[in-house]
């Protein structure tokens, strides 16, 4: 009913106050149409009804009704089921799907069985959030174009925001700055929980009134004062649904974790306590989840252990770590701090491979030849005792300089890491061989200064052997003794690139006078990937080149059916390796020990459901730590307003461009409104915008010179306009 009357009321605004009609225009007029079918789509109307439906008292309007009506019938959008009486032509009873909203009000709805996106006016939301499962009414929409209105949610996805809040002597607000809702939330004073203006905090929608604006909210937490560092960092994990706080129970249970090994371990393990073992790991890492140990056997062949944490000797499934852990399913790196997966007694302490005290591992020993050739493995328990803790730059600088603790083996190692590289290229996986952007920060957090870290052969010896260990322990289950069954496993798989983005890649690097090779075999195409990536380096335009192939790419994820990992071109390959920081390493070990005893097979459907909701926990701990850089970006370049810089065009969209600065590699947006020479025109297949008078064009990878106009922090977001 109320939807009802909101219509009454929009179409009692379009003909004006107190009974002085105004003459309406036709495109108003086919919209006041439309909402007279869509709200009463049952019913059966002629072109007089439909005009004192809307108002419409003019003759020569009520006319202009009857056409409109033959034209939404030539449409398919109205049926006539007898001369001058129409229906409405619904696509099909209902559907159910997932809703997208958005703050600029390009609401759409996913349909669960797959096809396009159908769009949902705000009008026909009816108060759906982001990512709610709903019922819909599909309709018919002129320029063939179908239309959706909300009938019913089925599951609610979200209630909570964050934001800051804006109080007055009467009102409270919290004014959010989310992608998905436009709408300001509206708290009752007594539901602040004693926060104060300008907070930052996490509000639970309450209620959505039918006819308000506005939805109703409560306060959950205060996460402090914006702009604080502690604040940001927490709204930032809030905004993405993360936890920012470890739960007390679940500390207190690792607390009570016995610390000492016993001989029955022991008794139980292969003991590598009196062989060469050493971490290597980023300076100020605190959780060493792999070692390494090396020694020459009796036949001059080396064996090679890869040691990684028992993290599963000490965390039981279904225990209250266990259960917090899955739900986290992955540590997530913000700029300035790890939120682990495991509590920090875990992953900093027990588990953690510290130099000179004896851990527990699972692991995978290799005897190889000098020429890397793996002669047999085995995966086993072990106990191990490491002798060095490595930093990379350390590591690099004994492969560097022939010297240093325990260079025999540093050395050997990397030789062996060089060969197995090399032998992966040679079997076409693709070499994506990027930077990452790190920021030098003070005691409270303002960055001071962005560098870039380079992965150099420290951080590649620990990646191949790391690499193969995973790719073992995925065999052994993949691929089972002749006359035994497979079974049901956690891969880690990459599908092939999607071939029209390939398509649309090359089509691209033409312009820079790069060739691309997308049809043929698999190597084919990866080695015609690694010549382009090649070819590009030190050039300028080699970050984009190598961004864009990594966009053309299709993203990795946890499965039990196994299809391979194109990138790395391994038929089989697994998570093994950082129980202490993925979930699905703790799966992996849990199975791996399960099969090693001879056990059969888990539910599939069981272990599907938990790679399905590890990947997605990936995807958003990601995209957490991209928004935190992305803050630090702008916190950085907030005292640069109005100064110059030179940049590249990283984006196009179709309002208005990305900009990546060369110095220090931020990213800021030159509006299209802000292109005021002519009118641009997006082309999505070509990665431009084009001047529609000037046919003046601004394309992915062109160079640019910007001056920075704002740095907003609220938004994540700098503004830039193209210096003259």
């Amino acid at each position: 009913m109320n939807a009802k009357k909101n219509k009454t009321k929009t179409i009692a605004k379009l003909q004006g106050k107190k009974g002085k009609k105004k003459r309406m225009k036709k495109d108003a007029m086919v919209q006041a149409v439309l909402n007279t079918f869509q709200t009463n789509p049952k019913a059966i109307y002629n072109y007089k009804q439909i005009s004192k439906q809307i108002g419409i008292e003019s003759q020569v309007q009520k006319l202009q009704i009857s056409d409109i009506l033959y034209d939404l019938s030539y449409d398919g959008i109205v049926t006539e089921l007898e001369p001058g009486r129409f229906r409405y032509n619904s696509l099909g009873t209902v559907a159910v799907g997932t809703f997208q909203r958005r703050s600029n009000g390009k609401n759409s709805f996913i349909p669960e069985d797959g096809g396009e996106p159908i769009r949902i006016a705000e009008r026909n939301s009816h108060h759906a959030m982001d990512g709610d499962k709903v019922r819909v009414q599909l309709f018919a929409r002129r320029r063939g174009e179908p239309e959706a209105e909300v009938v019913e949610v089925l599951e609610s996805k979200r209630s909570t925001f964050v934001g800051k809040l804006q109080i007055s002597r009467d009102i409270a607000f919290l004014i959010t700055e989310d992608k998905t809702l436009a709408n300001d939330i509206f708290i009752p004073k007594d539901l602040l929980k004693g926060g104060k203006n300008n907070d930052k905090a996490i509000v639970r929608i309450t209620e959505w009134p039918d006819n308000a604006k506005n939805p109703l909210g409560e306060v959950i937490d205060i996460l402090g004062v914006a702009g604080q560092n502690n604040t940001e960092m927490h709204a930032i994990l809030a905004e993405y649904g993360l936890p920012y706080t470890y739960p007390k129970e679940v500390e207190d249970a690792a607390e009570k974790i016995p610390e000492t090994i016993t001989q029955k371990d022991i008794e139980e393990r292969e003991d590598f306590r009196q062989i060469t073992t050493f971490t290597i790991d980023p300076h100020d890492a605190k959780d060493f989840d792999d070692a390494l140990s090396l020694r020459k056997t009796g036949n001059g062949n080396w064996e090679i252990g890869v040691h990684i944490a028992d993290v599963t000797h000490y965390v039981k499934p279904d225990t209250i770590i266990d259960k917090e852990a899955y739900e986290r399913a992955t540590s997530v790196y913000l700029v300035d701090r790890t939120i682990p997966m495991l509590p920090e007694r875990l992953s900093n302490g027990l588990c953690s491979l510290r130099p000179d005290e004896e851990k527990l591992c699972f692991s995978v020993i290799f005897e190889m030849n000098d020429n890397a050739e793996v002669l047999n493995s085995r995966i086993c328990h072990t106990v191990i005792k490491s002798d060095r803790r490595f930093t990379y730059e350390e590591a690099q600088q004994t492969i560097e300089t022939g010297e240093g603790e325990l260079k025999e083996e540093i050395l050997t190692l990397n030789k062996l890491a060089q060969e197995l590289r090399k032998k992966r290229f040679e079997n076409g996986a693709i070499d994506f061989d990027r930077y990452e952007v790190k920021f030098e920060i003070d005691e409270k957090g303002k960055p001071l200064r962005v560098y870039f870290k380079e992965a150099k052969e420290a951080n590649k010896l620990i990646e191949e052997f790391m690499l193969l260990a995973n790719l073992t322990v995925a065999e052994y289950v993949g691929k089972p003794e002749k006359g035994k069954r497979k079974k049901t496993f956690v891969y880690r798989i990459h599908e092939t690139p999607n071939p029209e983005k390939m398509e649309n890649f090359a089509a691209f690097i033409r312009r820079f006078g790069y060739k691309l090779k997308t049809t043929g075999s698999k190597n084919d195409i990866t080695k015609s990937i690694n010549s382009l990536l090649d070819s590009a380096k030190g050039k300028p335009e080699e970050n984009l080149i190598e961004t864009l192939a990594v966009r053309s790419m299709q993203k990795a994820r946890y499965s039990t059916e196994n299809i391979g990992h194109y990138g790395l071109a391994f038929s089989y390959y697994s998570h093994f390796t950082s129980p202490i920081r993925r979930y699905p390493d703790m799966m992996a070990h849990r199975l791996l020990e399960r099969y090693l005893a001879d056990g059969r097979s888990v539910s599939k459907e069981k272990c599907e459901e938990e790679c399905d909701h590890c990947s997605q926990m990936e995807q958003i701990a990601a995209n957490a730590e991209r928004a935190s850089i992305k803050y630090k970006q702008v916190e950085f370049m907030s005292d640069k307003v109005g100064k110059i810089f030179d940049g590249v065009i990283s984006g196009v969209t179709e309002w208005g461009l990305y900009v990546e600065l060369n110095e220090n590699k931020c990213e800021g947006m030159v509006p299209i409104r802000d292109l005021d020479d002519d009118y641009y025109e997006f082309d999505e297949k070509n990665y431009c915008l084009t001047g529609r008078r000037t046919r003046r064009t601004y394309q992915l990878g062109d160079p640019v010179t910007i001056k920075v106009v704002q740095a907003n922090l609220e938004r994540k977001q700098l503004d830039f306009v193209l210096a003259e």
